[in-house]
């Protein structure tokens, strides 16, 4: 990397963070529940798409800036990927619990016999 100037070294970087954050991305979302969980996320599924995605890209900034330290390998390491497991599984649980917490919130302010949208 001493043969290259300045400029080389900044743009070489910046391809490197780049294509590790897509890595780290796609490992995030190898890691998404599959089918038969859907049902648990399924407050989030009816949830405006633009939330959804905000959600999701927090958390993977989050867990990106937790879990990532090591830039010289373009694989994460086996303790990076842990800690991506528990970040991810950590951050799905609380999302879900909110959630919840949200619906009981609102069935107890709509009071007994109330019924929704009327």
């Amino acid at each position: 990397m001493e043969s290259l100037n300045a400029q080389e070294q900044r743009e070489l970087q910046s391809r490197m963070e780049k294509k590790q954050l897509k890595e780290f991305a796609n490992v995030c979302a190898s890691m998404a529940p599959k089918p038969p969980l859907v049902h648990q996320y399924m407050p989030f599924m009816l949830a405006d798409i633009g939330t959804v995605a905000q959600m999701y890209s927090n958390m993977v900034q989050r867990c990106f800036d937790d879990c990532i330290n090591d830039f010289s390998s373009k694989s994460i390491g086996s303790k990076e990927e842990s800690c991506v497991m528990r970040c991810v599984d950590k951050q799905l649980k609380s999302s879900e619990r909110l959630g919840l917490r949200f619906q009981e919130q609102n069935a107890t302010m709509m009071g007994p016999g109330a019924m929704p949208g009327r």
